[in-house]
């Protein structure tokens, strides 16, 4: 038998080829054509998120082939497998946003059953859309093995009449398309240009801003998440990630000696001065609890509460990934954070060096143009801020970056709506008032089932010139691309009995943004009588398959809508069976 120049007798893949016992184990890899010493080195897991469904995830198929040259230089096997994706962007608007959440999971869920199966002794992975990235950064914690996150790059922005466009604008021409402002052929035109390439979302949408989480907390390699996915550099993040996964082997570094409390209290600060997507309020309690560790949204939000907002990215400011790229991308941003004292620097990272040790190398200063200095921030608090309240318990989070501090408080009366078709019906035909409080229930993790986001709402009030002139909260998500005085996550959900559910047309909401606060104008008497009162949670039209499934075991919003455990109730190491 061929000698690796690795150890397998404590790898897993030993159980698959190692010894008499597994010759029928290791025909099926001579029938795929591995020679004897590719059996015998260390079985490296590429998992990618490649399919056909959107512009986010079809580069990835083309950038795993790097990572897997790059295993194969550093003396390791690369085995390529896919999972799934739910694309945000087109299952927007509709009965289809209701797998997105749920998709989440499934990715966790079938990367650790694919490496449990097969016995893979490392993981890089590779993700392009929203709820991919949080999803396979998830699976490498939960199996605590060697692990390199990747991310599949950033798409393009278009231009029209010699401005930068984004699917964002799309949404938001909808909304002046049905207000009489925008004709066909210009929503036509739009449509063309908007998207020119492979890529996720341009502005700090929920991809990006978990792209940039994925180095901020030591899962990715430096600067990797900023280069546009039509780059052919990738290619070389790819194969510099296969080569660090297999020192990661060597030095027994696993996903969960990187992740840890002080590398997510360091990715939440990267969040809230980028002016991030509300969803990493979600998806950072959900890593968190697959390594066991306590960070909630309340811990979220007390990070991003004392973290200047400082670079200048759409949807509340000017520029896209590229542009944040060309500046310096995440390592400039961590620089400015250090001179501020606000990164933990003894966090390891996937090069086997501290984050520290990382952001002594750079020598790129902020540009001041996208990414600011940080004593001249764009705002003195982060562009992501938590809520708490007799409206929400629990706590909700809302994205202010952009707003001015005159828009940061909002009183109005509610107008309750018991689904987002509803609302986006009412929002079509005008039927709402300026100075209302839009509340849309029934739309949490299991309520929904499957939290929603509500982006073609809120995009078409932003198209109807009303976004700044109402307010709008649910217990369902925002897209990281939504703009206005617009709360998500308020918990506990409608489902659960909380007080979002108890709420009538006209009682008076208060939304204070500035000291992190959402009441209801109602006394807990009053509270206690409705609930005394309430009928139950709304019935669903899932009875069966599996959002049945989600909306049975799915958690609160609170701590990441997660559907297991966690790590705390652990009883084996994947990797050490």
């Amino acid at each position: 038998m061929s000698q690796s120049k690795f150890d397998k007798s404590k790898l897993p893949s030993r159980h698959v080829t190692q010894g008499p016992a597994r010759a029928p184990h290791r025909s099926y890899y001579y029938a795929m054509g591995l020679t004897e010493d590719e059996i015998a080195q260390p079985f490296v897991g590429v998992a990618t998120c490649w399919n056909e469904a959107a512009p986010c995830n079809i580069a990835l198929s083309r950038q795993a082939q790097a990572v897997k040259l790059g295993v194969k230089h550093a003396n390791g096997t690369p085995r390529e497998f896919t999972t799934i994706t739910v694309t945000d962007g087109i299952a927007m608007g509709h009965e289809g946003m209701r797998s997105s959440l749920a998709s989440r999971e499934a990715i966790a869920d079938t990367v650790e059953l694919t490496m449990r199966g097969h016995c893979y002794d490392a993981l890089v992975g590779l993700a392009g859309c929203d709820k991919s990235l949080p999803g396979m950064m998830m699976a490498m914690v939960r199996l605590n093995v060697p692990s390199v996150f990747i991310y599949g790059g950033s798409i393009l922005p278009g231009r029209l009449d010699g401005k930068d466009v984004t699917v964002q604008d799309v949404f938001e021409a909808v909304g002046q398309h049905q207000a009489g402002n925008y004709s066909d052929e210009q929503l036509a035109i739009l449509e063309r240009v908007a998207c020119p390439s492979a890529g996720a979302c341009g502005g700090q949408f929920t991809a990006n801003t978990m792209a940039c989480v994925s180095e901020a907390i030591g899962l990715a390699l430096p600067n990797s998440a900023g280069a546009p996915a039509p780059y052919e550099s990738r290619d070389q993040y790819g194969v510099a990630s296969g080569e660090a996964v297999m020192k990661l082997i060597e030095k027994n570094i696993r996903a969960r000696d990187i992740v840890t409390r002080k590398s997510l209290e360091n990715a939440a600060r990267v969040v809230a001065c980028t002016g991030g997507s509300t969803n990493a309020g979600l998806h950072l309690p959900a890593i968190a609890h697959e390594a066991g560790i306590d960070f909630d949204l309340f811990d979220v939000c007390e990070i991003f509460k004392d973290t200047p907002y400082f670079v200048d990215l759409k949807p509340g400011g000017q520029y896209v990934a590229k542009d944040m790229y060309e500046a310096g991308g995440v390592p400039v941003v961590l620089k400015e954070l250090r001179k501020a004292g606000l990164i933990h620097e003894d966090c390891v990272t996937v090069t086997g060096r501290s984050i520290g040790e990382e952001m002594d190398i750079i020598t790129r200063e902020a540009d001041g143009r996208v990414i600011y200095a940080i004593e001249k921030p764009l705002s003195p608090t982060g562009g992501v801020v938590g809520l708490k309240g007799n409206l929400a318990p629990d706590g909700a989070i809302v994205k202010v970056a952009g707003m001015a501090k005159e828009q940061l408080v909002f009183t109005g009366p509610a107008r309750v709506f018991e689904s987002e078709e509803d609302a986006f019906a009412a929002v079509q035909t005008r039927d709402y008032k300026e100075g209302e409080v839009i509340v849309i229930r029934n739309e949490g993790p299991s309520g929904g089932p499957g939290m929603r986001e509500m982006l073609a709402t809120t995009a078409a009030l932003s198209g109807q010139g009303m976004g700044k002139k109402v307010a709008l909260i649910t217990d369902g998500r925002f897209s990281g691309a939504t703009r206005g005085f617009c709360v998500g996550h308020v918990g506990p959900e409608a489902a659960h009995g909380g007080p979002i559910g108890l709420l009538k047309n006209g009682d008076m909401i208060t939304i204070d943004a500035i000291n992190g606060e959402i009441n209801v104008d109602l006394s807990d008497a009053e509270l206690e009588a409705r609930r005394a009162d309430w009928q139950g949670a709304k019935p669903t039209i899932y009875a069966t398959g599996v959002l049945w499934k989600y909306a049975q075991q799915v958690g609160s919003a609170r701590y990441g809508a997660v559907t297991h455990p966690g790590g705390k109730e652990e009883k084996h190491v994947y990797m050490d069976i």
